[in-house]
């Protein structure tokens, strides 16, 4: 096995099997033995179960194909559960809310993900009629599944995730669109807006659209439906959110609409799943599909791509039987499917190899090559086990007769594109380069192997390129030293126009029955007609989805601080009893702290005219203080809102910490926090392209927003560490 040590630690610290003390008792050979035979097992004739197991070993291990995280992490295993993603449905009645909150936290201890439409809620303020009481609407309600997420780690690792959907024709929707906007609320979610083809029409028509109660049906009100199409772009401009997920798209493509009708997505995005279904996911790893042409130019190499599509979908097929689920709905709905998603990884990887750039007819033509050829196999291989096995038994007759209801999506593969050492499902990279720790303590610039030797081969490789390149936001497009060609061919995320992003993603949607898990990735300097426009090309190109993110825009990925800024607007005078309003948090920095009482972190928001808006204080679960660490950051962003000037917060804070003569007291703690960020705020407008990094919570490497979730890239400390919000 050819793994990087940079693979070695994400195994070591996720996946490789540990004792009760903590200690890895487990080898990456073991782990891949692990899998194989579990998946094989449930296979009935004992020779077909032994040639497989070695077949699904020697793919995993050669790494050709991963499957999803929780396959790793639990296929022979006591857990035993392996889908990534649920879709669990939520009814308008106290009981249904609260047997979906008991099935979310089970589900959220094996690993897995959960999306949720909120749309059969009644809206805020209904009667209810069991009671005469009004209703709390579907915000409210999303707020119950965040706490309860809140309490749960997921294997005993990490948070769950969730994703929070509504239709755009709920009377609620403007609250929804909106309720991302403060920080502190339902940190747990992603939230898309279920677009309708109705809604779309009203945009184009510049008209207006019904609000419709769901719980009766009735037309309660109506909106224009650009003021809303323009709100959910300018919420999406400010912060990433919310998606588009176009629900009548979706449903047009439904193999089984006696069944259901589509509501909801996992978190990322890419699986549209009725009520109680889930998905089995696995990635090809398309960098390893290639080999050197007759002529020595590499080239895909076909017949091993369409082996390892037989074996995937032979391997994830396995997968739906080997699952154990944590209630019996999810084991009937997922036997009666036999839903799996295979995708890719390597994507950008492979064209780099093929000398394709990323942004062009070329890039675009490959991805429906492969794409095409992929669904093919697939398709071929769906239908031979349909016809020893039979058709999945909610077959309704739609489509080919075949063993699965459906077989492709490109889902997140963040942590095992890292095991892979590739680039991520079909997204650009995101930098060329990075910084590693050495024996000594310093850190050297690592370069993207295939980049580097390129460099050293056609001449233009320097000692000083990487650091330009690190300057040039992990990107060699517009340095002279490099031809024009390969600042062409190695694209970064960055590099690329939105409607480039769009563009390919709508390339692999064509060929594809699920989605596509990709970001659309906007410059800093983009408007949100930029969005908009992003929006309206992915509706008519066909997409399932769609995720914008303007880099800098979520406060915990970077704030840059360079002399190139646009110049601030004129500041508006506060007086002391003046609230802001509206309060407009344009950017925020985040420090992490050691008080009396335990760890926290400090984040200090800044409106648009760069002024201290907000404090939040997040201490960490065993802080013995959280109430009063958490009364802190409230009172403080109610004094800052109020007029106060942040010098006599801080001074109060120091005051308080004074007074009651306690070393190393929370507030004391705070106001240093505060005049850390403070001062690299001054200090941060003398160097052109200085920035401050906002750290992995995991690694403190630097974060940034791809294939719809937060990841970690790496940064000082090293490569990535395969941390992600997803």
């Amino acid at each position: 096995m050819n793994l990087s040590d940079n693979a070695l630690k994400v195994l070591e610290k996720r996946y490789l099997g540990k004792d009760e003390a903590g200690v890895v008792r487990e080898n990456p050979e073991q782990m891949f033995r692990r899998i194989a035979d579990a998946i094989a097992s449930s296979n009935s004739q004992s020779s077909e179960r032994e040639f497989l197991a070695e077949e699904y070993y020697r793919f995993m291990a050669s790494l050709d194909f991963l499957p999803n995280s929780p396959t790793i992490m639990n296929a022979g295993r006591p857990l035993g559960q392996l889908s990534a993603c649920f879709v669990l449905p939520v009814g308008d009645s106290m009981p249904e809310i609260f047997d979906t909150v008991k099935a979310t936290a089970l589900i959220h201890q094996t690993g897995g993900g959960t999306g949720f439409s909120f749309s059969r809620l009644r809206p805020k303020g209904a009667v209810v009629r069991s009671t005469g009481g009004q209703a709390s609407g579907p915000v409210s309600f999303m707020k119950v599944i965040n706490a309860s997420t809140d309490a749960i780690k997921q294997g005993g690792t990490r948070r769950g995730a969730n994703m929070g959907i509504l239709r755009v024709d709920h009377p609620d929707i403007l609250e929804f669109i909106d309720c991302k906007m403060d920080l502190t609320q339902v940190t747990n979610f992603n939230i898309s807006v279920a677009i309708t083809d109705v809604f779309m029409q009203a945009v184009k028509e510049d008209g207006e659209y019904d609000l419709i109660a769901p719980h009766n049906g009735e037309v309660v009100g109506r909106l224009r439906a650009r003021e809303v199409f323009d709100k959910i772009a300018h919420n999406a401009w400010a912060n990433g959110e919310p998606g588009l997920f176009f629900i009548d798209t979706a449903n047009r493509a439904n193999p089984t609409p006696s069944r259901w009708t589509y509501e909801a997505t996992n978190p990322c995005g890419e699986q549209v799943l009725g009520p109680y279904e889930s998905c089995n996911l696995g990635s090809i790893n398309l960098e390893r599909h290639v080999r050197s042409s007759a002529t020595g130019k590499p080239e895909v190499d076909w017949e091993r791509l369409g082996r390892s599509v037989y074996l995937a979908v032979r391997f994830l097929d396995n997968v739906v039987d080997a699952n154990r689920f944590p209630i019996p709905e999810l084991a009937a709905v997922n036997q009666g499917t036999r839903r799996i998603g295979l995708g890719i990884m390597g994507f950008a990887r492979l064209l780099m190899r093929l000398e394709i750039p990323y942004d062009s007819e070329e890039g675009l033509e490959m991805a429906e090559k492969v794409m095409s050829f992929i669904r093919d196999e697939a398709e071929r291989t769906s239908q031979d086990l349909a016809k020893v096995h039979g058709p999945f038994p909610y077959y309704e007759g739609i489509g080919t007769r075949k063993r699965n209801s459906h077989l492709l999506t490109i889902a997140p593969t963040g942590t095992i594109s890292m095991i892979a050492d590739t680039s991520s499902g079909c997204e650009p990279e995101f930098s060329i380069i990075w910084y590693k720790n050495v024996m000594d303590g310093t850190h050297l610039p690592y370069t993207l192997e295939m980049f580097e030797i390129v460099a050293r081969r056609e001449g233009f490789w320097s000692d000083g390129l990487a650091e330009k390149i690190v300057q040039n936001h992990g990107s060699c497009r517009g340095l002279s030293e490099v031809p024009e060609k390969w600042q062409k061919v190695f694209a970064t995320a960055h590099d690329i126009a939105p409607r480039w992003h769009v563009r390919m993603q709508a390339a692999f949607q064509k060929y594809i029955d699920a989605a596509v898990s990709k970001t659309i990735n906007l410059p800093q300097e983009a408007t949100v007609e930029d969005v908009e426009d992003a929006y309206l090309l992915s509706f008519e190109l066909g997409c399932k989805g769609i995720t914008v993110y303007r880099d800098g825009s979520r406060h915990n990925q970077v704030l840059n601080l360079g002399t190139n800024a646009k110049e601030k607007k004129e500041s508006r005078e506060l007086r002391w009893g003046d609230r802001r309003v509206p309060l407009d948090i344009s950017r925020g920095v985040r420090a992490k702290i050691k008080g009396k009482s335990g760890k926290s972190y400090v984040h200090l928001y800044f409106d648009e005219e760069n002024r201290p808006a907000e404090i939040f204080v997040t201490p960490a679960a065993d802080h013995r203080e959280r109430e009063s660490a958490i009364l802190f950051g409230r009172l403080g962003s109610m004094a800052l809102q109020f007029g106060a000037p942040i010098e006599e917060v801080i001074g109060q804070f120091i005051k308080s910490h004074e007074e009651a003569g306690t070393l190393g007291s929370d507030p004391y703690s705070i106001a240093k926090a505060i005049g850390m960020i403070l001062s690299k705020e001054e200090g941060g407008s003398t160097g052109k392209g200085l920035s401050i990094e906002i750290a992995c919570p995991s690694c403190s490497g630097k974060v940034a927003f791809l294939e719809g979730c937060l990841k970690c890239v790496g940064g000082e400390k090293g490569g990535p560490c395969g941390w992600s919000q997803c």
